[in-house]
């Protein structure tokens, strides 16, 4: 079985946009979070795969760190059955190191084994090395339920 079309952006706005997905349990439905919080961005070299959670193959150049995008309709755009990044995401310059870039992540904690969310692979990969700062720019990262 699928999820219909409005249980794909109901389920998305609950969780980019901490929206209420009505009609589940009692009159409110899945309520949104008192403070909505933050969903955070990671870099990968690797698959993390559906087992892995947002430490697994995750980026380590000096200064590398996970961006936090709010969520709200300021940090993701949900249309239909896709969420994007609603404005810049930058991650910080590389200071020291060199890697390649190959999946981005989206997890629920600003560190640590987080919960990962959804991960994918690039259009291409990235390399990364000192003075480089890893960018997507507004509506390049899509997440699609289907």
């Amino acid at each position: 079985m699928s999820k219909s079309n409005a249980a794909e952006t109901a389920f998305l706005a609950l969780i980019f946009n901490n929206t209420d997905f009505a009609g589940i349990g009692d009159a409110g439905g899945l309520q949104n979070s008192a403070a909505a919080g933050s969903l955070y961005v990671s870099l990968h070299t690797g698959d993390p795969g559906e087992a892995g959670d947002q430490t697994t193959s995750e980026s380590a150049y000096t200064s590398y760190a996970r961006v936090a995008v709010a969520r709200s309709g300021a940090g993701w755009t949900v249309s239909g059955n896709s969420a994007t990044n609603a404005a810049l995401t930058q991650f910080p310059e590389c200071t020291g190191g060199s890697e390649t870039i190959t999946h981005v992540g989206i997890g629920t904690d600003v560190s640590g084994a987080g919960v990962l969310l959804y991960s994918g692979a690039l259009s291409a990969s990235r390399s990364v090395s000192s003075g480089i700062q890893p960018q997507f720019a507004a509506s390049a990262l899509t997440v699609t339920e289907d």
